[in-house]
């Protein structure tokens, strides 16, 4: 029987390494001083369930949490590469890691509807996961 608490962890653990990953690929394109400071709050909020991820999930497997594989971050550089390189205006930044962000949210709220029998530390921590990219949403609208 697959353990549905280390597919929730797992996919909450990529979907935070994508989006510092994201996050980290755009930062040298911003050149709005108060942007970027969002920009690393935003990151930093991403971290901050990475590390509750981490910190949990060998209750739940011996292995290492999944992360993005090499393709799939390069697919993401590459894309944000020929998505800026005529546009690197806050609301272009902006778009792109809304797109990224919506697929995120996604994901998380069709796992929160899907995995109803988790454990309930997993289910906070993708509750949570959800709740920060809705949030990350708003604050990113403003500079569309």
């Amino acid at each position: 029987m697959e353990d549905y608490n280390v597919k929730v962890l797992d996919e909450v653990n990529k979907g935070t390494t994508m989006g510092m990953d994201a996050i980290s690929y755009v930062a040298d394109k911003v050149g709005d001083k108060r942007f970027q400071e969002v920009l690393d709050v935003e990151y930093g909020k991403y971290k901050e369930i990475n590390t509750r991820v981490n910190d949990i999930y060998s209750q739940y497997s011996s292995k290492e949490p999944q992360t993005t594989n090499a393709m799939n971050k390069m697919m993401t550089w590459y894309g944000i590469q020929m998505n800026t390189f005529k546009d690197q205006s806050n609301s272009k930044i902006s778009e792109l890691l809304l797109q990224g962000t919506n697929m995120g949210i996604i994901e998380g709220r069709r796992l929160l509807n899907n995995n109803p029998s988790v454990d309930k530390e997993v289910k906070q921590i993708l509750n949570d996961f959800v709740v920060m990219q809705e949030d990350s949403v708003e604050t990113l609208k403003k500079y569309l």
